[in-house]
């Protein structure tokens, strides 16, 4: 556990205390008074409370029109369901700033409802809800319906052959089960929308503002760290007594499972009810998330002569303007900033959900409270303000051992921050399902414990570290709130180059944005077709094993 907690602690925890502390520190002297002050201003407080009802309110209409794909990726088997299963996933990696434009096009001024209804609802909070069910919606689905796809449907057969109806049925046997993984889905998007940046600048319009865009506003353009300190710090322990709640509430309801091949569970439709389901599952899919995204590919191929491909050309030609080189060399930055980070994520999200594993069972009460604390922490880069982490980076790894600023490492420090946390969540819940008592026997025969490891472990956890180095590289394509600040300019990764050219007037600079949005979603749509065929042969894998372990049931992202 060393190493992790040395990694967090230098790139995450020493760049966030130096940003606030410098907003807190003015001429040698700490002024705390500063909460009092911050907290009391009424706009502040309007601020806290829309980032708190909307996060809510975002959470429940998510779960609300995901939980029946869930449901049916989980339960049903049809044509097409893994390539459907990677586009579900595709929106959830993408620029912010992307999906907000495109949401812009559907529901703004000349989008696609108002040419065809008079409608629209940007500057409406509406737009905000509706673009954070198109981020989240592969949250529930692979979270909920990761474990919902290894529960045995025959335990909940024989509780209607013991005279119960299907409803109670699925309260008493399914349900349970399947609660920690709702409520981890839950967490995960509370997360996300609680400090939702990039949607809610863009389609709320100046009457809406979340922690996170007050942060940025105090930070880059009133230039009062002192504030921004303050919603900071604020934002950070509601995010921390979050995963505090949650830890404990799964802790409780953990339970030993019986897990059975996926291939067995999942069958063809059957009856009217159930293809009547899988027809609405598919029409919210196409509304919700394909029409955006082929908003993207529709604007990226709409250029003033007529449909071609001129944008895409035009990311081959310098632009002294925005970049010091050709905005196409951006996807050979992301692609080798993504696979840095990767193996960064991979090194110490692996070695964190090892130690969690090992030390969580038998460590006395006080470590074991240390050992959880420590679980939570790797959850906290997902609710800290990605815009601290960045102008952290900045502030606190400018001066030698660590002055970093000008060297091209900096960039996948800051993604694999990012993707640590899915990396500890995919790994997790298999090597917690993993019986002990296997590890035993092994050492109890004479094996070291790297053979133990590389011999009952590994051949469980491959095919989940796979898994995880997919969605690690997926994210770490998309990461943008800290990567803005410190990617260098003849360095621009792939959403950086998007924001720069959204920021620009002109026909021209918005095509060749939606062209490299294009090229990004089609890379992690490709991605995440490898790691389904990935993760369909570990599900296998897992089945095959017919085996009953205790597993962390808040799911598999």
């Amino acid at each position: 556990m060393g190493l992790p907690v040395a990694f967090f602690g230098v790139f995450f925890g020493y760049p966030v205390v130096a940003i606030v502390a410098r907003g807190f520190k003015a001429d040698g002297t700490w002024r705390f008074g500063r909460f009092g002050e911050v907290l009391a201003q009424s706009d502040i407080r309007h601020v806290l409370w829309f980032t708190t009802w909307q996060a809510l309110a975002s959470t429940a209409l998510t779960l609300l029109v995901a939980l029946p794909g869930a449901y049916v990726f989980a339960r049903f088997e049809f044509r097409g369901k893994q390539v459907l299963r990677a586009v579900v996933t595709v929106p959830f990696v993408l620029p912010t700033v992307v999906v907000g434009t495109a949401f812009l096009a559907l529901v703004g001024r000349g989008g696609l409802l108002d040419d065809l209804w008079g409608v629209r609802l940007d500057t409406t909070v509406w737009a905000i809800l509706l673009a954070h069910v198109f981020f989240n919606y592969a949250v529930v689905v692979r979270t909920v319906g990761g474990l919902w796809s290894l529960l045995d449907p025959r335990q909940e057969d024989a509780a209607r052959m013991l005279g119960a109806s299907r409803f109670a049925a699925w309260r008493r046997v399914t349900l349970p089960a399947l609660a920690p993984a709702v409520a981890a889905a839950a967490l995960m998007v509370f997360l996300f929308t609680f400090t939702s940046f990039g949607v809610v600048q863009i389609l709320g319009g100046p009457a809406f503002s979340t922690l996170e865009v007050e942060i940025y506003r105090q930070t880059a353009e009133i230039f009062d760290l002192a504030t921004a300190a303050v919603l900071t710090v604020v934002q950070f322990v509601v995010v921390g007594v979050i995963l505090a709640v949650h830890a404990r509430t799964v802790r409780r309801r953990e339970t030993a499972l019986r897990l059975v091949d996926a291939s067995v569970t999942a069958r063809p439709p059957r009856g009217a009810g159930q293809w009547a389901l899988l027809a609405g599952v598919l029409a919210s899919i196409a509304v919700l998330l394909v029409l955006p995204l082929g908003v993207l590919v529709q604007r990226s191929l709409d250029t003033p002569g007529g449909y071609g491909f001129g944008y895409y050309r035009a990311l081959t030609s310098a632009d002294g303007g925005v970049f010091l080189v050709a905005p196409i060399e951006a996807i050979g930055n992301s692609l080798r900033f993504a696979a840095a980070a990767t193996v960064i994520a991979v090194v110490i999200g692996g070695l964190a959900a090892a130690a969690l594993t090992r030390t969580g069972r038998r460590t006395p009460s006080l470590s074991a409270r240390l050992v959880r604390g420590f679980d939570a922490l790797l959850m906290l880069p997902l609710g800290v303000s990605a815009v601290t982490v960045g102008f952290g980076f900045l502030i606190a790894l400018d001066e030698p051992p660590l002055d970093l600023r000008a060297s091209w490492i900096l960039v996948p420090l800051a993604q694999a921050l990012v993707g640590v946390p899915f990396v500890v969540r995919t790994m997790l819940p298999v090597l917690r399902s993993v019986d002990q008592g296997l590890r035993e026997a092994a050492a109890v025969l004479g094996a070291s414990p790297w053979r133990v490891w590389r011999e009952v472990d590994l051949p469980m956890v491959r095919r989940a570290l796979l898994v995880a180095a997919g969605f690690a590289f997926a994210v770490s394509l998309g990461e943008f709130g800290a990567t803005v600040f410190i990617a260098r300019p003849d360095r621009p990764t792939l959403p950086v180059a998007v924001a720069r050219l959204l920021g620009r007037a002109g026909d021209l600079n918005y095509g060749q944005a939606m062209a490299l949005s294009t090229i990004l979603m089609v890379v992690c749509a490709v991605a995440l077709l490898v790691l389904e065929r990935v993760r369909a042969d570990r599900i296998g894998r897992i089945g095959r094993i017919g085996r009953i372990g205790r597993i962390d049931r808040t799911g598999e992202f």
